[in-house]
């Protein structure tokens, strides 16, 4: 395969087909919103080759549907029209969305037969650190086969991943003209979380890295995760709830990462202190709050639980135990159960939880804890955005600009897993050598078990 070139046609600026109305003009952040950085959530969607079209103009028609579906779906969206101000409220005065046609010199086959996430940042049109103002941007890419990308990146200060596949899906359905087919989003989230003085305490840029972070993707197949998950539980433990997929690769991935990176090349103090990981999951408050709000509330409704499991591995210690999974488990559970209604009632008031942040923020900078993230869209609506031609063949992310942060993603097939990692250059080298963690990763590619070969080739 040839390296990837991406060659930028056009750009232009798409304008809500309707004003917004006057009331509406001002979108104030919740809490939530400000806290977060301004970079863009990315996502790739590929579409294969149209097989009764008879010549390339039909790509030119998609994009022309395209972009009269993002008009349309931005007027019922009108904040991510409008320009962040000083991360205090959205200016929702309709500038509208980036907009970008291009063409690739390789075939989508090409791309998704070995996905690599740093390639996957060219078919935006945005750098995904730049969301500053910007709401949304998309970019239509034609490949050498016939084939075609949609890449949209959302800027995290207006919503999360779930308002993210609300738009997504809504610009589906539109494009395919069913325009009410996904309901209205509800924007009240300020009203939940009401924004605060994040003065003394806020900075733009808060655990954004720029340089020096590696993205690499693994697949776990089914036969491997049901392996791990049977770990995590233990033969002792017949009455346990059985793990969940994303638990059980959590605490397989965190421990690997301990035994692998956690050596004397790596850290500062003695040879026989090892570190105390913080590890956070991503928890979506709709379902906890009281009562639930409604899947398509749209802005920041979600938070990261946080646990500190005991990974006893030092840097002359590379075995892993079973009770270790099973521990790392119990502790990521309770950290989850305590992102319940009542840390929804504490989080409105705001006060307590940026205390906590502080505190974990210094405590970081101190060396004291070594974060790592996850952060999961399996079962998430990922392979429902059909524009009328069919839904993706493969969808993928990008390289993001966080360390230590793993994103799960469901393969084609539905059955595996895919894990996105993020690390420091210097601890992915070491962490994709590991030869405990490979035997469960699969060497091959799971979307040529979905059928996806046959449309692509």
């Amino acid at each position: 395969m040839p390296a990837l070139e991406i060659e930028v046609l056009s750009t232009e600026t798409i304008k809500p087909s309707s004003p917004t109305p006057p009331n509406l003009r001002r979108h104030n952040l919740s809490f939530i919103d400000q806290l977060n950085p301004p970079v863009f959530m990315p996502m790739v969607l590929f579409f294969p080759q149209d097989p009764d079209a008879t010549d390339s103009t039909y790509i030119q028609q998609r994009c022309t549907r395209i972009k009269l579906a993002l008009s349309e779906t931005l007027t019922k969206f009108y904040p991510l029209a409008g320009r962040v101000r000083e991360n205090q409220y959205i200016d929702c005065n309709d500038e509208g969305a980036l907009y970008a046609e291009a063409k690739a010199n390789v075939t989508i086959a090409d791309v998704i037969s070995n996905p690599i996430p740093n390639d996957f940042n060219k078919f935006l049109p945005c750098e995904l650190d730049s969301a500053h103002e910007l709401g949304v941007c998309l970019q239509v890419t034609s490949f050498m086969c016939g084939g075609m990308s949609i890449a949209m990146g959302m800027s995290h200060k207006a919503g999360d991943a779930l308002a993210y596949f609300s738009f997504l899906n809504s610009l589906a359905a539109a494009t395919r003209g069913e325009v009410d087919a996904v309901p209205a989003p509800d924007f009240v989230s300020d009203k939940y979380f009401p924004q605060m003085d994040l003065s003394g305490f806020y900075h733009p840029t808060n655990g954004m890295v720029k340089d020096n972070i590696s993205t690499k993707r693994f697949v776990f197949e089914a036969p491997e995760i049901s392996t791990l998950r049977e770990k995590c539980t233990g033969a002792q433990n017949e009455h346990a709830r059985r793990p969940t997929r994303v638990e059980a690769l959590s605490a397989f991935i965190l421990s690997r990462y301990a035994a692998s990176c956690n050596n004397p090349k790596q850290i500062d103090s003695s040879d026989d202190v090892p570190k105390t990981y913080m590890v956070s999951h991503a928890v979506n408050l709709r379902t906890r709050m009281d009562p639930p709000l409604p899947e398509y509330t749209f802005g920041n409704l979600s938070r990261m639980s946080q646990a500190i499991p005991p990974v006893p591995v030092g840097p002359k210690d590379r075995s892993v135990s079973d009770s270790t999974l099973q521990a790392i488990v119990s502790h990521v559970r309770e950290g989850l159960k305590q992102v319940n209604t009542e840390y929804v009632k504490k989080l409105k008031d705001g006060h307590q939880h940026l205390s906590l942040l502080k505190e974990r923020t210094s405590q970081v900078k101190r060396g004291e804890l070594v974060p790592f993230s996850f952060t999961s869209l399996c079962r998430f609506p990922m392979y429902d955005a059909d524009f009328g031609w069919g839904k993706a063949v493969y969808m993928g992310s990008a390289s993001l600009t966080f360390r230590n942060l793993v994103s799960f993603f469901d393969t084609p097939s539905g059955d595996g897993v895919e894990a996105w990692v993020n690390l420091r250059e210097e601890d992915m080298e070491i962490f994709e050598a590991d030869e405990e963690f490979l035997k469960y990763v699969s060497p091959n590619h799971s979307w040529k078990k979905s059928g996806v070969k046959t449309l692509i080739y």
